[in-house]
């Protein structure tokens, strides 16, 4: 459901997950907004506003909005300080999104409830201006048609450029796909049935492969599981799928302890896979109780041995605080910003279990984004012990936001572990079905609805 709201007379600001520059403002001051209920279920709705400053650049900001409905309530909000009094609601600014350009965008986001009817917010103001204006400009050029053929083939070699993962066109895209448990206990979970079900009707744009090192991995049969791994990324590339090899490092959380075996991986997989255009390198799954300045001479140490072999593919680098960019640890983004991995073509991983993981960390995203390449190459919608229930209003705010932000991910997992996060229920990988709903868990069919969609791959 989708509704065009005008916003602000003066020029003042909204918040916003984002700024991202914007057309050039049109002969109208203001602003328009774009509120857009993203999601709806018994009793809950997730919404959006997108917001364009047609007018001065803006800072110190309040948005406000009326719901129609009384029993309409603001559960939890992101990029933002919510509050709620009767039927009013207001958002301020937070530090990271506090001025918007003349001419920029930026959206918001929050989950709600409803006992009656659920129309959409009224009386949008900021600083206490109605809103007027619109975005509409005659000179915008076409869009691109809807790309044709399989992930791989339109996107081609993958490169970053920026803080964007970008196709052979030099654009920005994003992947989604699924990432598949430990191949040394659900290897019966990934043959040519679930992968034809999870590139045909999934429509997932990559697989990750969760190689363990340690756990009854890599470690006791190096040469078995480095097979393993390219059988992989071959059934990926015949379906078109990107993979994403991971090197899951896990206990002991310092990667330097495998610092010799993943030298002896990478420079077999790279060497071998080097003429593909399918394939992206995570050499250190989750590094944690460990420096930033430990995880940063590994991947400075194992990158050059990639790119001895594969000198185009992009390489991610996990970060401290089991890739959360340090938040685990009580740090943020900074240290990685203020003292980058010295080698090109790289992102840092994040990962996020939804349930666990709220607002910070979203909040943290958010900033990193428009400073680092970011790819989510591992998140769940349950907590972060990997079971519980699915946490869906979480779930959905996350997926939103790394849309809008055109950040890549993987979901945990492609598998039918006895686990909330399993996309499939328990014994389902002893059978051949992997296409109905039957066979899905409550998170298995919400990312199945969200990978499903439509990709948008620009090739202009």
């Amino acid at each position: 459901m989708k509704r065009l709201l005008a916003l602000l007379a003066t020029g003042a600001s909204v918040v916003g997950l984002t700024v991202l520059a914007g057309p050039p403002a049109q002969a109208a001051t203001g602003c328009s907004a774009e509120y857009t209920i993203t999601s709806q279920w018994a009793g809950g709705f997730q919404a959006g506003v997108k917001v364009t400053n047609l007018g001065d650049p803006v800072s110190d900001w309040t948005l406000g909005f009326t719901m129609p409905d009384t029993g309409q309530k603001v559960v939890q909000g992101w990029n933002a300080t919510w509050s709620q009094s009767g039927s009013a609601v207001t958002a301020t600014g937070v530090d990271w999104n506090r001025t918007l350009a003349t001419g920029a965008s930026t959206d918001l986001g929050f989950v709600g409830s409803f006992t009656g009817s659920n129309p959409a917010p009224t009386s949008f103001s900021l600083n206490g201006v109605a809103c007027t204006g619109s975005v509409t400009d005659p000179t915008d050029p076409p869009t691109d048609p809807p790309a044709t053929g399989t992930p791989a083939d339109v996107n081609g070699q993958l490169h970053v450029c920026g803080v964007h993962l970008c196709n052979q066109y030099d654009r920005p895209v994003q992947l989604r796909g699924m990432s598949t448990h430990g191949i040394q206990w659900f290897g019966s979970c990934y043959g040519d049935a679930s992968l034809d079900a999870l590139a045909d009707d999934w429509k997932s744009d990559l697989l990750r492969v969760a190689m363990y090192v340690q756990e009854d991995g890599y470690e006791t049969d190096p040469e078995g599981f480095t097979r393993q791994v390219n059988r992989l990324v071959d059934m990926a590339e015949a379906r078109g799928m990107y993979a994403l090899i991971d090197f899951h490092t896990l206990t002991p959380g310092d990667p330097n302890y495998n610092l010799d075996r993943a030298k002896t991986f990478f420079s077999s997989v790279a060497a071998r896979n080097a003429d593909k255009k399918n394939v992206i390198y995570e050499i250190a799954n989750e590094p944690n109780g460990v420096s930033w300045a430990a995880v940063k001479n590994y991947a400075e140490q194992v990158i050059p041995v990639i790119r001895a072999a594969d000198p185009d593919a992009v390489v991610i680098v996990g970060t401290r605080g089991w890739s959360s960019l340090g938040v685990s640890d009580g740090s943020n983004e900074s240290e990685v910003v203020n003292n980058p991995v010295n080698a090109a073509n790289i992102m840092y991983a994040f990962h996020f279990y939804a349930a666990s993981h709220k607002d910070n960390y979203r909040a943290t995203v958010s900033r990193a984004a428009s400073q680092l390449p970011l790819f989510v190459t591992e998140f769940g919608t349950v907590s972060a012990t990997g079971g519980g229930a699915v946490d869906r209003a979480s779930s959905i705010a996350w997926l939103d936001l790394l849309d809008q932000l055109k950040i890549s991910y993987a979901n945990w997992t492609f598998s039918d572990a006895d686990e909330g996060s399993a996309a499939f229920k328990p014994g389902t990988c002893n059978g051949s079905d992997f296409s109905s709903s039957a066979v899905l868990t409550e998170s298995g069919a919400l990312l199945k609805s969200r990978i499903g969609t439509a990709d948008n791959f620009p090739t202009s």
